[in-house]
């Protein structure tokens, strides 16, 4: 088999790795992008002590699963304003950073209608100019700090688009733990088990390699680990710092692979019930792992690495393990009815990210229950 893996970001990881912020910017002038709650949190002020004088602009309105409604009018003030930075300094979460991702390209007229025409009709689109990304995540979860991908959603019409260009992968990655300790419970726990989803999804995969495997499994073993562990200690640093890594680990598996069946239906689940994104593609991992298993050799091969090779009982393992965290991985918890579900795993197949899933590949049907 031959495989190709690459990742060209530079990745500074550990306790104290801010410090290198300013190396980074290299003298470059920098737009701040940061969430809402920066400036409340003093973030804001210790970003600014950190850049000093590169710091020419910031851009804290942000939101949540960043929204065609909003990005718009940000990105047309952010091209149009002659005094904008060299290089953009994300700080936040997985939206903060797709935020970020949205406004590193310029359209040739510079219109942000204009981008998401390209996204909607998947014509190539070759950006008029790019300002380069340093992304430092302020969650243990997205992984978005070493890849190109960023969702950008059109609630009004029901639908999310995907960017991901050669441009739209972050020149440099700053991980770095402290900055998640006064993370809350809810947001700990969502990111965490978002990091949990991109390693499995990465492993019942059809792009998997041997790198992104070893990525992945390490990733898996210390969300699974960490994650109970965290829950209840949640100012502990060295818990911190192993899902700091594992995420990264995560995000450096999928950056190469993907995301498979479980995003694929999450993107339905967020749109229309609401959940949170790292509730949403995490709640159906045991039903896609029991899916996955027996569907290719080499992939149980590996998925017993998480499982230390007790693959019989792994789907009932993980239900448990997300179970006794607090969340419902039955989709009649989050108000969807077996009709619906059914309609909705079956698209989900069909999707973009479902056909890379081995299952779909394969044709594996339903497994019996795990309950």
């Amino acid at each position: 088999m031959s495989w190709r893996y690459h990742n060209p970001v530079d990745l500074r990881l550990g306790a104290g790795a801010l410090r290198d912020l300013p190396v980074l910017v290299g003298g470059r002038r920098a737009t701040l992008v940061v969430f809402p709650e920066a400036a409340s949190l003093g973030l804001l002020a210790r970003l600014s002590a950190v850049l000093g004088s590169a710091l020419v602009g910031v851009i804290d309105r942000t939101e949540p699963n960043p929204d065609v409604a909003s990005l718009a009018a940000l990105y047309r003030a952010f091209w149009a304003d002659p005094r904008a930075g060299d290089v953009i300094v994300a700080v936040g979460g997985g939206s903060v950073i797709d935020t970020a991702k949205a406004l590193m390209v310029s359209t040739a007229d510079g219109s942000f209608e204009a981008l998401i025409e390209l996204l909607a009709s998947g014509k190539p689109l070759v950006p008029q100019r790019v300002k380069p990304l340093i992304a430092v995540p302020t969650t243990a979860g997205t992984g978005s700090e070493v890849t190109p991908w960023a969702t950008i959603w059109d609630r009004a019409a029901g639908r999310k688009y995907s960017l991901h260009l050669p441009q739209t992968w972050p020149e440099a990655a700053i991980v770095d733990p402290e900055l998640a300790t006064s993370l809350p419970a809810g947001p700990t726990l969502a990111a965490g088990l978002d990091a949990l989803s991109h390693a499995l999804e990465s492993i019942w995969n059809v792009n998997a390699n041997p790198v992104s495997d070893t990525h992945a499994v390490a990733a898996a073993r210390n969300v699974l680990r960490t994650l109970p562990a965290l829950m209840l200690d949640l100012a502990n640093p060295t818990l911190r710092a192993r899902m700091s890594l594992a995420a990264a680990q995560a995000g450096l598996a999928f950056s190469n692979t993907k995301t498979a069946l479980a995003h694929s239906i999450s993107y339905d689940m967020t749109l229309h019930h609401g959940l949170p994104h790292g509730i949403a593609c995490s709640f159906t991992l045991p039903m896609v792992l029991g899916r996955a298993l027996g569907a290719d050799a080499a992939r149980d091969e590996v998925l017993a690495r998480i499982f230390d090779g007790a693959l019989a009982d792994a789907p009932a393992a993980l239900e448990r393990f997300l179970e006794d965290l607090g969340v419902s991985t039955r989709f009649a918890s989050y108000g969807v009815p077996p009709d619906e579900e059914a309609r909705l795993v079956a698209a989900a197949l069909d999707g973009v990210r479902g056909k890379n899933f081995i299952g779909a590949r394969a044709g594996a049907s339903s497994p019996p229950s795990i309950r």
